[in-house]
């Protein structure tokens, strides 16, 4: 009976045999060479290949039946052809890809067609159009649609959407893996070229692409960057088809927000492309006297005179008229005793502001494997401030006791003009050299940055002296100065009169105040002193490519020279160098992942100031640091959705602090070290057609390992480094309904969580965690689209980063934004 059984199934294991088919294929250029390292699925089967260097494939074992054979590959476009299997047979294919001139730009001139949550190529990680699955190194992005679809104005709401990037202020100002990184430190990206901003306004992102950061020191290929990340701010790029739409938004806090977006050729050859993004907004904002006016012209324009050569101009202008909020003071140590509200402003403050930024780039392609690239990015920034602030200290009675509800005061009355250029040339050429493919990158970068002499800052603070004039209190010599009667809780008493009124949480005295009353003291500081630096790097990049095995080699060399006392008699060049390595491989374990390594070394000069001075003890090395990174970058459902994760270890050293010698205070040594460690999770894409998501979760343990000597920074040492959070994460989703009954429809659902932080200048001071709800509701009916975002569900109270608890900066309470879109 056994053997009868085990005959049968063998009977049946054969006739299931004798039923299968497969199929083989060849994948060819246009030229009729193989296409190497095409990905091919077949669809809904779970089977999977890479084409050989031949560009050769097969699937054997098959069913009969009817396949959806897929192929995807940069440079080509996506393959989507039927093939019907048959038993005993063989189905042999021969297919002509098309090349996408789109994905082969060596850099951005021209726009991304793209509409949905995913982006597959990077330009910033290494200066050539490669998959974001082939960089050894994180990379975070956020698409147009994403800031789109959540209604996002402003760089912070963006953000929150990436893994191991936080606020620190309500200004430009981030961490990223525990490392600040702000709009005024020189060293953000527009379109890979170095700039700045505003350090006080968080950039809008109407006319922006996307905005992607590159994880870890990008020093081997921009110069001197934050050992955490580089923010790289992507601008819309002419199109050559015909598109405009309108978009107006308004919602709580007397918002109010207009932009426009025109794009398409200029003439029947579509050599000349153009794209328009105009904003304006009008915005209250939930703290007390706190308002946002912003312009925004931001033009584009393509020249494509041959299918070689490529030129671009770009603007980005933006006028900004609002006041400067240093955030909320509370009572004490009590978060919760004035309102998220409180604002320390007169009703007459202001800060005016002007930014510009004008990009030329040329890309000329000699041979189908050489191109040259060339690009210009002037910056240029000016401030006009009037500030009632806090002094970063409570007021004081008699005997020098601080009074808890009564915030002293200074005020800030500033110019300021700052402007920087950055030219960038690199030349691209691909070679092979038997089974080896080589990309290879050179090019130099020369960045000036100035501070001309103009800029001016004159400061009041301090209390009254009966002689004149305005000084800190002493409390052991009361007798020189002024005193007025305060009344607190009924009780009245003789306290030290300050120059600038204090500010008092109970009566919260937000008024027009007299700034001609005041005794200033003009001041000098990094604001306003003149300064000027510049930058020569060289750099060698090469992209080998073995088979599955990819290994990217860079080298950069920088000379960093500062203007110590620029603009006087004394001035003179401090000059510092640095040599900085890259190395990094990622090797294709299946058609849909790869595994990565990475190792790189970043700096940051140290300021002329410190190096000169004599008794400073310098000259000192610059700050280093080094990252060691690895990873998985997989992509599912058909390419449709990303999934990334990697774990790192940041190093950073030769931080300067005081030797607290006695005789020579000016005397520093180089002692300081941090290390950060984490893990950071990223899914990003369609799980359908109609259905979006992205997913990011970080794990970041960022902490001082060296502070010095003296005991007062000791404490610092092994603590979570400021406003930096070890757990953080976000998720959204966007649903659109494809059935008849609910056609147009579409729901967006999401939040974000932050575990608690240190703030930066108390050691005792915490910030609580928090988690938001957010979410959208969409209508969608021919060309106008309707669009409600509403956030923070729960009305949670939270605060997205602060100094100290006299300069903290609370998040909005629950709000909701209206939108309605036009497009034709």
């Amino acid at each position: 009976m056994r053997l009868q059984f085990l005959l049968f199934f063998m009977l049946i294991c054969a006739a299931a045999s004798a039923q299968t088919g497969n199929i083989k294929g060849q994948i060819k250029t246009g030229s009729g060479e193989g296409a190497e390292s095409v990905n091919i699925i077949l669809k809904g089967t779970g089977k999977g290949t890479v084409t050989a260097a031949d560009g050769s494939f097969e699937f054997s074992g098959l069913n009969e039946g009817n396949y959806q054979l897929i192929g995807t590959g940069v440079g080509f476009k996506r393959i989507d052809k039927t093939v019907s299997v048959k038993a005993n047979k063989t189905a042999t294919l021969e297919i002509t890809v098309t090349e996408d001139a789109q994905e082969l730009q060596a850099v951005e001139i021209t726009g991304n067609r793209e509409s949905n949550y995913k982006n597959d190529l990077s330009f910033i990680a290494s200066k050539t159009a490669t998959p974001i699955k082939e960089v050894p190194q994180a990379i975070s992005y956020i698409t147009k649609e994403v800031m789109r679809d959540q209604g996002t104005f402003l760089m912070g709401d963006a953000v929150k959407n990436m893994s191991g990037v936080n606020q620190f202020t309500f200004y430009d100002d981030l961490t990223i893996r525990g490392f600040r990184m702000n709009g005024g430190s020189t060293t953000q990206l527009v379109n890979g070229l170095r700039t700045f901003s505003g350090f006080w306004k968080q950039p809008p992102v109407n006319y922006l692409e996307r905005v992607e950061v590159i994880k870890g020191a990008a020093s081997a290929l921009y110069g001197n960057t934050s050992p955490g990340g580089t923010i790289n701010r992507v601008t819309k790029k002419p199109l050559t088809t015909p598109q405009k739409s309108l978009t107006f938004t308004t919602g709580s806090f007397n918002t109010l927000r207009t932009l426009a977006d025109f794009t398409g050729p200029m003439n029947e050859s579509k050599t000349l492309l153009y794209r328009l993004n105009l904003g304006y907004v009008n915005a209250q904002g939930f703290r007390n006297l706190q308002f946002d006016k912003n312009i925004i012209v931001a033009p584009s324009v393509s020249f494509l005179p041959t299918d070689k050569t490529r030129i671009n101009f770009d603007l980005v202008y933006n006028r900004s008229n609002s006041r400067l909020d240093r955030g909320q003071s509370v009572k004490g140590n009590d978060l919760y005793s004035s309102s998220i509200k409180t604002s320390l402003n007169a009703v007459n403050d202001y800060l005016n502001e002007e930014t510009y930024l004008i990009t030329t780039s040329l890309n000329h392609q000699f041979t189908k494997n050489t191109s040259f690239n060339l690009a210009y990015l002037r910056t240029g920034y000016s401030e006009d401030l009037l500030e009632h602030r806090s002094s970063n200290t409570n007021a004081v009675d008699s005997a020098g006791k601080v009074i808890d509800n009564l915030v002293a005061r200074q005020v800030f009355v500033r110019k300021t003009k700052s402007f920087m250029d950055n030219v960038s040339l690199f030349l691209n050429h691909n070679f092979n050299t038997g089974i080896a493919e080589h990309k290879v990158v050179a090019g130099y970068d020369y960045i000036q940055s100035v501070t001309p002499k103009g800029s001016g800052q004159q400061t009041a603070s301090g209390y009254l002296l009966k002689a004149g004039g305005a000084g800190a209190y002493n409390a052991k010599t009361p007798e020189k100065y002024v005193f007025y009667d305060y009344t607190e809780n009924g009780v009245t008493r003789s306290i030290p009169k300050p120059n600038i009124s204090h500010y008092d949480l109970s009566l919260q005295n937000n008024s027009m105040e007299d700034p001609s009353k005041y005794i200033y003291n003009v001041v000098t500081n990094a604001s306003t002193t003149p300064v000027f630096y510049k930058l020569h790097g060289l750099y060698l990049q090469e992209q080998l490519k073995i088979n599955r095995l990819q290994i990217l080699l860079g080298l950069r060399y920088d000379t960093y020279i500062d203007k110590k006392g620029y603009t006087t008699s004394k001035e003179q060049d401090v000059t510092q160098h640095a040599l900085l390595p890259r190395i990094g491989a990622v090797y294709t374990l299946t058609s849909n992942i790869n595994v990565y390594g990475t190792y790189t070394k970043g700096y940051n000069p140290q300021d002329a100031t410190v190096q000169s001075d004599p008794l400073s003890g310098g000259p000192f090395d610059p700050i280093r640091s080094s990252l060691y990174e690895a990873g998985l970058k997989t992509e599912w459902l058909d390419g449709r959705l990303t999934a990334n994760a990697s774990v790192y270890q940041i190093e950073q050293s030769n931080t300067l602090y005081s030797a607290n010698a006695p005789e020579n205070p000016n005397l520093m040594q180089q002692i300081g070290g941090e290390i950060a460690k984490g893990v950071e999770f990223d899914v990003t894409g369609n799980i359908l057609p109609n259905w979006n998501l992205i997913v990011a979760y970080s794990y970041n343990d960022a902490k001082i390992t060296d502070a010095g000597s003296r005991a007062t920074d000791q404490v610092l040492v092994n603590k979570q480094k400021p406003n930096a959070p070890k757990n953080q994460g976000s998720i959204w989703t966007k649903y659109t309904f494809v059935n008849e009954a609910l056609s147009g429809f579409g729901i967006g659902l999401g939040g974000n969580f932050v575990t608690e932080r240190n703030v930066s200048i108390n050691n005792t001071q915490t910030l609580p965690g928090y988690a938001l709800l957010n979410g959208a509701i969409y209508y969608k009916i021919d060309k106008f689209q309707f669009q409600v975002n509403l956030n923070n569900l729960a009305n949670k109270t939270y605060w997205v980063g602060g100094y100290d608890y006299l300069r903290l900066f609370p998040g909005a309470p629950r709000n909701f934004m209206a939108t309605i879109s036009y497009t034709f």
